[in-house]
């Protein structure tokens, strides 16, 4: 009978004790965690059903109010177009979202879809949405966005917005999302690129190039938006049609 070897392993073990041993095991396991995590995330599926657009706004903005009845006609307009609507989940304008959604589609509740992330203060997710997910981090939250959305519309919001904003934009700036439209709608985000060309592209000190303030479509109402989003769609499903 074959006794265990009591040195195997020892070779290459690593005690706790030794913090910056032990520190950078755990860097380079996370490392490897990332590589293959980044591998996954290249996969496509060559066709789909609809097409996908997510709504970034605000928490705060509440029922009957114009911003919230706007972001659900949008909602609804879409998903008759044959949008699917993805939000954060919440309430306010994420909740707006949802409700224009399965009220054009009650009989598919899967076509409103949530990705929200675990808050202490957040409330639960909206019961508009018919798919939810749940992320314990903003990170892997914001990746999942990107990864699902063929565009994305923001309407007011506040920080949390900018950043689902600031990141596409990125993203789209670098090539690293192709070909999907980031339309923002009011007054508030066109400001916002009116301030970056204003700051970012001074003679002599640019920080960014024109081109990429032509990225975000500033819109001023619903029926731009939706008027965006199925010329972005028609190009979808010519691509779609293709063998």
């Amino acid at each position: 009978m074959n006794q265990p070897n009591p040195s195997f392993g020892q070779s290459d073990a690593v005690s706790l004790r030794d913090e910056d041993a032990s520190s950078k095991v755990l860097h380079d396991a996370v490392m490897g965690l990332w590589e293959v995590v980044n591998s996954l995330t290249r996969l496509r599926r060559s066709s789909r059903q609809n097409y996908r657009v997510t709504i970034f706004g605000s928490a705060r903005l509440a029922e009957g109010t114009p911003a919230y009845e706007g972001v659900k006609d949008l909602a609804t307009q879409l998903t008759r177009l044959g949008c699917d609507i993805i939000s954060g989940g919440g309430p306010g304008l994420m909740k707006a979202a949802n409700e224009g959604a399965s009220a054009a589609a009650p009989e598919a509740l899967q076509r409103s879809v949530g990705i929200r992330v675990d808050l202490p203060f957040e409330q639960e997710i909206n019961s508009f949405v018919g798919q939810a997910y749940a992320h314990g981090t903003f990170f892997s939250r914001l990746h999942h966005f990107m990864l699902v959305s063929d565009a994305f519309i923001v309407v007011p919001g506040g920080i949390g917005s900018l950043l689902e904003l600031s990141l596409a934009w990125q993203l789209l700036q670098v090539r690293r999302l192709y070909n999907v439209p980031l339309i923002v709608v009011g007054k508030m985000w066109g400001e916002l690129v009116d301030w970056g060309r204003r700051n970012m592209l001074q003679e002599g000190s640019e920080l960014a190039s024109e081109v990429d303030f032509e990225i975000p479509r500033c819109v001023s109402s619903v029926e731009e938006a939706v008027k965006l989003i199925e010329e972005s769609r028609n190009a979808w499903l010519a691509e779609q049609d293709k063998p």
